[in-house]
């Protein structure tokens, strides 16, 4: 049974219904499974940063520090051992360690289609016929916003703003206009992912790219 979602246009007002796939907009949660996603996701973006130098990598310590015998003190062939100070760590994080998780496709777009499941659920999904902006003006777009934001249920003056805004065209006006506001981020289409919508609150996307991820997951 199809899903019908409000349209609203720049003036927060109604302009019509959108019927959404239940097979995309519809499903019942799996918390394992988008955990698993979720953490796949975080694994591959992951960074390796720490990188310590073994004993061959110190500069410095050729020259044997004393005499093998003779001298009543334990043998030492140089200086960066990693029992000397300033010497080479033992054992410790290198950059050639891998991260990277793997998971099923299929896996990932179901548990990405139980986020925007949980959105519809939590009245969290709010869709707009187009989001488009004559002028660099984040004031214009911040009052867009305020207006839009009463259609939320979960949205009021104590809780903090977490808007997720997914436009389907690279509009550079809307991006550069909403990146400083607070509880405000801005994707494009293409880059719609699990951490960004886990981590926002509040879902708001234009018509056709809503269209375009209910034909393209619907089919799978």
């Amino acid at each position: 049974m199809p899903i019908k979602i409000n349209i609203y246009n720049k003036s927060a007002e109604s302009v019509g219904e959108l019927k959404l796939s239940d097979k995309v907009f519809g499903l019942d949660l799996n918390a394992d499974l988008m955990h698993q996603a979720l953490v796949t996701q975080m694994a591959n973006e992951r960074q390796v940063l720490a990188h310590t130098k073994t004993k061959g990598e110190v500069r410095g310590g050729g020259k044997k520090p004393w005499k093998q015998k003779g001298t009543g003190r334990a043998r030492a062939g140089s200086s960066r051992s990693p029992i000397w100070i300033g010497g080479g760590v033992t054992f410790g994080p290198r950059k050639d360690r891998n991260f990277s998780k793997k998971i099923n496709k299929k896996m990932k777009q179901k548990a990405l289609m139980m986020v925007f499941s949980d959105k519809v659920k939590n009245n969290s999904l709010i869709i707009v016929d187009k989001l488009e902006m004559a002028e660099f003006k984040t004031k214009t777009l911040n009052d867009f916003l305020k207006k839009i934001e009463v259609n939320f249920s979960n949205s009021d003056k104590k809780t903090k703003r977490s808007i997720l805004v997914v436009n389907d065209n690279n509009d550079k006006k809307v991006f550069y206009s909403g990146r400083n506001l607070a509880g405000i981020e801005i994707i494009n289409l293409e880059n719609v992912n699990i951490m960004d919508l886990l981590k926002n609150k509040n879902l708001l996307i234009t018509e056709s790219a809503i269209k375009k991820i209910d034909e393209r997951y619907s089919k799978e």
